[in-house]
């Protein structure tokens, strides 16, 4: 898979501007050349009648402290989207970008030391955007469009060395079916491949990209257990997804060409309601949210990708009541849930054998939506 990014870096050298390729190349190194080392973490109000970005400083300590908002210019829906990476970071963290699922808008950041500044808006391609991708230059957005009277796709651009989006044309691909109620959209770490996991069907989705990212499929595959949500992608071209229905997690091999093959099949957290699921850095634990039971079930990772229970109880930390989705800190130290229905985010420190020592909940606006960090 790691072809394509040759492949596709040797293009783009030989039709951007000098300046265009410097700030791609830019985009891969993984540094943070803000002022704030420690970094920050975001959210969206996803308020009905003008959606904003809620910043908070990250301390050395993993505390929290809120330090303002920025409009994002679109609106929100005022209601829960069902959905995870409402909000994404390029990987050098200087842009960042915001679904607003009431307007069908895409809003996009500059990440400046002390804050953020909106540099455009969007038509997403679609209606009702929930879930943004982002790899190099690129970025996808799932627009959850069967909610409200539309059909399903996804929809991919360019990524403006200013932070504007540019639509790529022949890149708007359906789902498995019109009305899939998805949830999520992420792209594999060589950047050739994605997938879109559907709570409706039961189904997951991926699609392969060309040389200059225009996506073929969906190839469809039904998942391990009911209501595939969230996911993310592995070390070692695996995919981990939870299933919301029997509160478990399953994690499949991925090939070049995108198919799926079960590696380890519902494997049960004994929680209620696992709907998001973040991997490590280091890709050796997985990490779900439970919306029911307002916990944090841990999973080792071994090298075929078989998943193992941290804890037996399937409690490896405790949130506060009404996760609605979760993240890591970019440099892996820390892990947070984003409890919108009772106001607060709840924090914990990674420990090297996967354990969570809890820190202290942070207040934040209910009803939010989107949750990333730096």
């Amino acid at each position: 898979m790691k072809q394509f990014a040759i492949r596709f870096f040797a293009l783009m050298l030989l039709t951007l501007p000098i300046a265009s390729v410097t700030a791609f190349a830019d985009s891969d190194d993984g540094s943070d050349k803000s002022s704030n080392k420690a970094g920050a973490l975001y959210t969206a109000t996803n308020a009905a009648a003008g959606n904003a970005v809620l910043i908070f400083a990250r301390g050395e300590d993993g505390s929290l402290t809120a330090t303002g908002s920025v409009g994002t210019g679109g609106l929100g829906t005022g209601a829960a989207l069902g959905n995870q990476n409402g909000i994404a970071l390029t990987h050098n963290q200087k842009l960042l970008f915001v679904v607003n699922a009431g307007s069908n808008e895409i809003s996009s950041f500059i990440v400046e030391p002390n804050g953020l500044r909106l540099v455009d808006k969007t038509f997403s391609g679609g209606r009702n955007p929930i879930s943004l991708a982002t790899h190099g230059n690129l970025l996808f957005v799932l627009n959850a469009g069967g909610q409200v009277g539309g059909s399903d796709n996804i929809t991919g651009f360019s990524i403006e060395r200013d932070g504007r989006l540019s639509l790529l044309a022949g890149t708007t691909r359906p789902l498995s079916v019109p009305n899939a109620t998805p949830a999520q959209i992420a792209f594999n770490d060589d950047g050739d491949l994605f997938a879109v996991t559907e709570k409706g069907t039961s189904r997951i989705v991926t699609y392969t990209l060309d040389d200059i990212g225009v996506p073929a499929g969906p190839k469809v595959f039904v998942s391990s257990g009911a209501t595939p949500f969230g996911f993310g992608f592995g070390k070692r071209d695996q995919l981990f997804v939870s299933e919301a229905a029997s509160s478990a997690a399953s994690s499949y091999s991925v090939s070049d060409s995108g198919t799926l093959s079960v590696i380890s099949a519902s494997v049960l957290d004994h929680q209620r309601a696992a709907c998001w699921l973040v991997v490590s850095n280091d890709g050796r634990h997985a990490y779900v949210a439970n919306a029911g039971t307002a916990s944090v079930s841990g999973y080792s990772i071994d090298e075929r990708g078989t998943l193992a229970l941290l804890n037996a109880d399937g409690v490896t930390g405790v949130t506060s009541p009404g996760p609605v989705d979760e993240t890591f800190s970019s440099d892996g130290r820390f892990l947070y849930t984003l409890n919108a229905r009772s106001g607060a985010i709840s924090g914990f420190e990674v420990r090297a054998d996967g354990s969570l020592r809890k820190l202290a909940d942070t207040a934040v606006q209910t009803g939010t939506d989107g949750f990333a960090a730096r």
